[in-house]
């Protein structure tokens, strides 16, 4: 199954131009529909999903190797951890060491990425998920990362968002948003949409 996965962004990436944001998710991140997402948001930059069903922090390196280093992204966007509850349970030092490790490869192939570390989602106030958001909000700290933090179940109306915005943008305010907006922004258009 995977390998299918690999396959077939790799193809992708052979029609992506470079320097776009990048969803490295797992779960349900595969089905956000960027294209969709950035037209209706105005989004003057290129996006790409290269999320995978049940991904692991322990395989995520190779993975991002593999599927979106060589679209060189000038943002990516992490939301890994879903499938690594049992890890972090059992020893959440090798969990942020892993995810710190990520974060440092991604750096070392593309030093001026802007990278946003995403927390999950955590509706039932689990504590699992509660402590694991905790030290990825950590992690991002000490990376330097931007943390956008998805914990609650209404962090976002986009209904009333894009309203707004659409008002404000066919009076000529402002210009369509640019690659440059706060990552935060991305990150409650992208994984929040759906809440």
């Amino acid at each position: 199954m995977r390998e299918a996965e690999i396959k077939k962004y790799t193809k992708l990436n052979e029609l992506a131009e470079q320097g776009g944001i990048v969803i490295f998710g797992c779960g349900e991140d595969v089905n956000i529909p960027v294209g969709e997402v950035r037209q209706a948001f105005s989004v003057d930059a290129k996006m790409y999903n290269r999320s995978f069903k049940n991904l692991s922090i322990t395989e995520a390196e190779a993975i991002y190797e593999m599927c979106i280093a060589s679209i060189c992204p000038e943002t990516v966007l992490i939301h890994i951890g879903e499938d690594d509850l049992s890890l972090f349970k059992k020893d959440a030092t090798e969990f942020d060491a892993t995810y710190r490790n990520l974060i440092t490869f991604i750096k070392k192939k593309n030093e001026k990425c802007r990278i946003a570390v995403v927390s999950m989602r955590d509706h039932d106030n689990h504590p699992i998920i509660e402590e694991m958001n905790k030290h990825l909000k950590n992690i991002a700290d000490s990376e330097q990362c931007e943390y956008g933090d998805i914990t609650s179940k209404k962090v976002w109306n986009p209904k009333a968002t894009m309203s707004a915005a659409s008002f404000v943008y066919s009076i000529g305010f402002v210009q369509p948003l640019k690659n440059k907006r706060p990552l935060y922004d991305l990150v409650k258009i992208l994984f929040c949409y759906n809440v």
